[in-house]
């Protein structure tokens, strides 16, 4: 893996959870919407990624002793934002110009604990990604320095 790669490869996860985050956002943002222009409650939505390349794989190569055609790490690219699975939050409140008949008012499946969890976890991957370009960028420093 050259050291541009591992910078591409780094910066594929940074875009990937600025994302993500931005998403878990917009849930937390839309945590009482009653209303869409698809009509009912806001419904929580989901980043889904996948590697870039699939193509070679560590373990198979390293079995056969081939370790020039190990493909240590390509990325991550995102796949998609799906709308989740769930059902919606009944809560009791007959004033709310949404109530029902019997007051109740359906609320989004979003949960802000969970998404607060989310948003600390992508946070830490952004770190964790940003911690290897410093690192990658300081190896190759060094190995300029040696150079000289």
């Amino acid at each position: 893996m050259s050291l541009f790669q591992a910078i591409d490869t780094a910066s594929s996860g940074l875009t990937a959870e600025r994302l993500r985050m931005d998403v878990i956002s917009d849930n937390l943002a839309n945590v009482n919407s009653t209303r869409t222009e698809e009509g009912g409650p806001y419904r929580r939505k989901i980043v889904t990624f996948e590697p870039r390349q699939k193509d070679k794989s560590f373990f198979p190569s390293l079995a056969h002793g081939d370790i020039s055609t190990i493909n240590a790490g390509q990325g991550v690219r995102v796949t998609g934002i799906e709308e989740a699975e769930g059902e919606f939050r009944h809560i009791y409140e007959p004033e709310h110009p949404d109530a029902n008949d019997e007051g109740y008012v359906l609320k989004p499946n979003i949960d802000p604990a969970k998404e607060m969890v989310d948003m600390i976890t992508a946070s830490r991957a952004y770190e964790a990604n940003v911690t290897s370009i410093s690192t990658a960028k300081k190896m190759f420093n060094e190995a300029l320095n040696i150079a000289r």
